[in-house]
């Protein structure tokens, strides 16, 4: 299982599926309780979402899950981004997801 240092806690990492088949990627810590969502499935307004691989993940890296990119990058869960895609007011990174589901 794979590991993550986020907030000073360290976290196994779980994933999961959107309903439209991109990879979800949860924070859980060691006692169960869970830390974060570490991704975010992107859509615009018109319903059309931004083209993504399979093998490709978008990292929530604001707010409350500010140093999350850093954290997954770092535990070589993802890639460094690969590009970055508009949403609202900031900007998601899109990451190779480098671990299986």
């Amino acid at each position: 299982m794979n590991t993550v240092r986020f907030r000073g806690e360290s976290c196994n990492v779980q994933f999961g599926k959107y309903a439209n088949g991109r990879t979800a990627i949860m924070l859980v810590c060691d006692n169960g309780e869970p830390m974060a969502k570490a991704t975010v499935n992107l859509d615009t307004e018109d319903g059309i979402s931004p083209a993504m691989g399979d093998d490709e993940v978008a990292i929530k890296d604001y707010n409350e899950n500010a140093g999350m990119l850093e954290a997954l990058e770092g535990a070589g869960v993802i890639s460094a981004p690969l590009r970055h895609v508009p949403s609202g007011f900031v900007r998601i990174p899109i990451c190779r997801l480098l671990v299986r589901p």
